[in-house]
């Protein structure tokens, strides 16, 4: 009786129902976030694009260049969507380094540095990263799969069954 019910309950629903990720299911990193500038505009950055301070991009230690990464200052809540355009120092403390213009955006400009949370934008996106390292990722990176509920497809169910 209760396969049926559940049956019931799942072909109502509607197929754009998907269930919510938790909260954290796309954040790849935490920690300090600083901000570059004037010494670096218009050099070279490490894909051989020119450093513009007012673009949004961002300079990282290991993640794929053109990576579309969410900085979210974790005091305030702000953040801003950058492109990793340039690499960090191995030896950095910090995890990001923002362009001034991102900088901005988080209200860096005054504080210099702050605690930041970095989250890719899709499940897809970690799963490119993954394949990405293979075998050998970073330890700092947070990066694992992400399973996807199953939906259940809305379908008519025949309840004229015959008595048995």
């Amino acid at each position: 009786m209760w396969n049926w019910l559940l049956i019931l309950v799942a072909s109502l629903m509607s197929e754009q129902t998907q269930p919510e990720l938790p909260p954290d299911a796309l954040l790849i990193q935490e920690g300090t976030a600083s901000y570059y500038g004037r010494r670096f505009h218009l050099r070279k950055t490490s894909n051989g694009e020119i450093f513009h301070m007012d673009s949004l991009t961002a300079a990282h230690k290991t993640l794929p260049f053109n990576t579309l990464v969410k900085v979210t200052r974790e005091d305030t809540g702000e953040h801003v969507w950058v492109r990793i355009n340039d690499r960090l120092p191995k030896t950095s403390r910090r995890i990001i380094d923002l362009s001034r213009a991102a900088g901005t955006q988080l209200g860096l400009l005054h504080d210099g540095i702050t605690k930041v949370r970095l989250e890719v934008e899709s499940i897809e996106e970690i799963d490119r990263l993954i394949e990405y390292y293979g075998d050998n990722p970073p330890t700092t990176l947070r990066l694992r799969p992400v399973d996807l509920a199953i939906s259940v497809p809305s379908k008519e169910i025949n309840t004229n069954l015959p008595d048995f």
